[in-house]
């Protein structure tokens, strides 16, 4: 740590090999960890819509027992949407506050990065599957499937 007057940052920063392949490990991390959300919601979301789906056309095969609660599997279908839909939510905004936190002017001299933002395929992969969960979140309620 930095004892003098002068210094701002939380931190004193070594600037070497070691400490910038840190920084692109943690970078690295974060990609890992978004990816694990996204594959966990949607899991959740297709879930969710095939749980809707079953229950719907079990109903219309010829012998079987109308079910005792018949908007029950429908409730579970969109809780798992939504509760995909959040993962996701939560996911981008842990994601752009990390990412944000890394691009900061304390870890610029090991970053070696310029002010341009970050674009990357997994947030608009991350995008699109909220979308397509809104999308079927809105479907199931609305009935239209």
């Amino acid at each position: 740590m930095a004892t003098t007057s002068d210094h701002t940052g939380r931190f004193e920063v070594q600037t070497s090999a070691e400490s910038h392949f840190s920084w692109i490990r943690t970078r690295l991390s974060t990609e890992r960890t978004l990816m694990s959300w996204v594959r966990t919601a949607t899991a959740l979301i297709g879930f969710g819509f095939t749980i809707v789906q079953f229950f719907a056309h079990l109903n219309d095969i010829t012998g079987v027992k109308q079910a005792w609660k018949p908007e029950m599997p429908r409730y579970l279908g969109l809780a798992l949407i939504a509760s995909g839909i959040g993962a996701l939510a939560i996911s981008v905004w842990q994601y752009r506050s990390l990412l944000r936190y890394l691009r900061s002017k304390d870890f610029a001299p090991i970053a070696g990065i310029d002010e341009v933002a970050w674009r990357t395929p997994l947030l608009a992969v991350t995008i699109a599957l909220i979308v397509i969960g809104l999308v079927a979140f809105g479907s199931v309620l609305l009935r239209l499937v």
